[in-house]
């Protein structure tokens, strides 16, 4: 099977294929006049490989996961992954649920300053849950944050 009928029977681009190979979570193909040949096992790879994505685990969780097996992760090194991973969903989803709380608080009290007592932070180290956050993403040449412009809507 060639590298774009692969990339269309699983929905994806044959970059992310190719990009994959380059991390050692697929085997090289066997070329056919310098073209890749796969087998079906690439399917059932890929299908790991996504999946493994969806419930967040990285690149080299996934090498970890997929190291040294052609089928399916070993049972015990992919139980011991899922714990760990649904151990940080769990601190992640705490964390969130405590920023709502806080979200929600200034809104019922109706904060008008920052120093009013209304709006308090808790310390940082209660908020270290191993999950990274992606970074916000802010556009070249323009600040984050318009103080001026908000405060003026406010007004």
């Amino acid at each position: 099977m060639s590298i774009g009928k692969v990339a269309r029977r699983m929905g994806c681009r044959p970059s992310a294929i190719r990009y994959y190979e380059r991390l050692g979570l697929l085997a090289k193909p066997p070329r056919v006049a310098g073209r890749r040949r796969y087998d079906d096992n690439v399917l059932e790879r890929l299908a790991m490989i996504r999946f493994a994505k969806h419930v967040g685990f990285s690149m080299s969780e996934i090498r970890l996961l997929l190291a040294e097996v052609e089928g399916r992760p070993p049972t015990e090194r992919w139980r011991k992954l899922a714990t760990e991973k649904a151990a940080q969903v769990d601190a992640f989803i705490a964390q969130a649920s405590a920023v709502r709380k806080l979200l929600q608080e200034t809104l019922d009290h109706n904060a008008r300053s920052w120093s009013s007592g209304a709006l308090r932070c808790p310390a940082p180290a209660a908020w270290d849950c191993g999950f990274t956050a992606p970074a916000p993403r802010i556009s070249a040449g323009r600040p984050p944050f318009n103080a001026t412009a908000l405060k003026a809507r406010d007004d």
